[in-house]
């Protein structure tokens, strides 16, 4: 499982890496099985109206420089952040 989910993320782990990690998922699935055996029959689904989400102004916030954002990048051509290929043809 932990090959599969990392190639589709595109990692590269080691196999001390996929044990760790295989550890680590084998724990979260064993917590939510454990969250499954709990009866939940008599609780209320917790919903708030949507009239009642809290809001706030949409108000434009202070400009970056795009020069210097692009000179904290690892990469940059141009006016560009430069990214690894992810998707193969």
């Amino acid at each position: 499982m932990v090959e599969k989910i990392a190639h589709l993320a595109r990692l590269r782990l080691t196999e001390e890496e996929k044990e760790y990690f295989e550890r680590q998922l084998t724990s979260i699935l064993h917590f939510v099985e454990q969250l499954q055996e709990v009866d939940t029959s008599e609780v209320e689904p917790f919903t708030l109206p949507f009239e009642e989400t809290p809001m706030r102004e949409d108000e434009p916030l202070k400009d970056f420089d795009p020069q210097l954002v692009l000179e904290q990048a690892p990469e940059a051509e141009g006016s560009f952040f430069v990214v690894p290929r992810v998707v193969e043809y």
